[in-house]
């Protein structure tokens, strides 16, 4: 467990390094217009949310260990691709290997954490596996914290660099999960690839609990939508970096006592607490661009709270639902069930993105989009409150 959770700060490090730095590189460095920046890091992101479903799927196939260290060596080489290309179809190259390389070694990753998190909870030899979550959590959002500030050193030099010193950290975190991680056999060796997958859409249960839940990752990638546009409308578009420190800070200081929060209150009331806060996020700056516009500093209060309401509802819900997964799924499959349930999620920001984004042009009422987005969260806390009514999410 040590293992993976460190895992998953090596790959933020090794992520925030390069990517916050990738559109300022292909726009100045390789002058490709806003549309190929735009498509490149679209792919990118489909490459990665949206097959999911694929990395999970090869985890209860072939076991985690294999797909980890796939994704690893995807992710090396799309690094060094990132880095050395020079032309737009080697630079959409290099975005899909990141990408796919993700897909690859987070269900796994995922997939491990649940199965021995929960044996070890099950024999009364760790703690409860929502705190195993939330540790990962906070792990993720130190290398979050972590990897834009080494990118932004090795950015003093070239983007070159910093690809190369992601790329050899990776390879890295690879040995390592060749040296530490078990062997284990697979839960599905030797059947057939796609047979889960039927498994997992015939699970009514845990479907309607992907379908309420898919509203988180939008609200979470409004971070990059909405909020910069809010920051835009009040002139104080500098307070972006503030924003996202703010919140990490946040999740690394009070993650584990949230989720001791919500572990008190039951799994049910943690994640629709947890949606509730996040939709209260977007009705607040809904309320605001309704009203007079505030005087200096105080202009950036309606995003704030959205910052942090989002955060405190991503903290209530999100390591609870990733202890709900492997339950519902009746301990099997935790790979297709993990990758299925992000693809769920990158659809729903492949589709509510592309709608957001229409509804910031200026030519709609300032307070639609983001009165539609407190929709979202609220009605995926509908469908959950009334799984949880059911007793369908029991997990204490």
């Amino acid at each position: 467990m040590k293992l993976l959770i460190s895992t998953q700060l090596a790959f933020n490090v090794g992520f925030y390094m390069v990517l916050p730095y990738l559109a300022t590189h292909l726009a100045e460095d390789l002058g490709l217009a806003a549309a190929a920046v735009g498509l490149v890091l679209g792919l990118r992101t489909f490459s990665q949310q949206g097959l999911f479903v694929i990395g999970g799927t090869l985890t209860d196939r072939f076991g985690a260990k294999p797909v980890v260290l796939a994704g690893c060596a995807l992710r090396v080489t799309g690094f060094i691709l990132l880095g050395a290309a020079g032309t737009l179809p080697a630079v959409i190259g290099g975005a899909l290997l990141t990408g796919f390389a993700a897909a690859l070694f987070s269900p796994a990753v995922e997939s491990s954490l649940a199965r021995e998190a929960g044996e070890r909870e099950r024999a009364g030899e760790g703690p409860p596996r929502t705190e195993v979550f939330a540790m990962f959590a906070v792990a993720g959002q130190v290398g979050t914290v972590t990897g834009p500030l080494v990118g932004t050193a090795l950015m003093l030099v070239d983007f070159q660099l910093a690809c190369l010193v992601a790329a050899v950290g990776f390879v890295l975190v690879g040995l390592a999960h060749w040296r530490w991680l078990p062997w284990r056999e697979a839960e599905q060796a030797g059947r057939p690839m796609l047979a889960g997958w039927g498994e997992v859409l015939g699970n009514r249960r845990f479907m309607l609990f992907a379908a309420g839940y898919s509203g988180w990752l939008l609200s979470y990638n409004q971070l990059y939508l909405a909020l910069p546009d809010e920051l835009e409308r009040v002139g104080r578009t500098a307070a972006l970096g503030f924003l996202f420190v703010l919140m990490s800070v946040l999740v690394i200081c009070l993650q584990m006592r949230v989720t001791t929060w919500g572990h008190r209150i039951g799994a049910g009331r943690s994640v629709v607490l947890g949606f509730c806060l996040m939709a209260a996020s977007f009705t607040v700056v809904a309320v605001a661009r309704l009203l007079p516009g505030l005087p200096g500093w105080w202009a950036l209060a309606p995003a704030v709270l959205m910052v942090l309401l989002l955060t405190f509802g991503e903290m209530f819900a999100v390591p609870v639902a990733q202890d709900l997964v492997p339950r519902l799924a009746g301990e099997r499959r935790l790979g297709a069930h993990f990758g299925v349930l992000a693809s769920f999620g990158g659809l729903m920001v492949l589709v509510g993105s592309t709608g957001v984004g229409a509804l910031l042009d200026p030519s709609f009422p300032p307070a639609l989009p983001f009165a539609v987005l407190a929709a979202v969260p609220l009605l995926g806390a509908v469908v959950l409150g009334l799984l949880a009514r059911r007793g369908v999410l029991t997990a204490a």
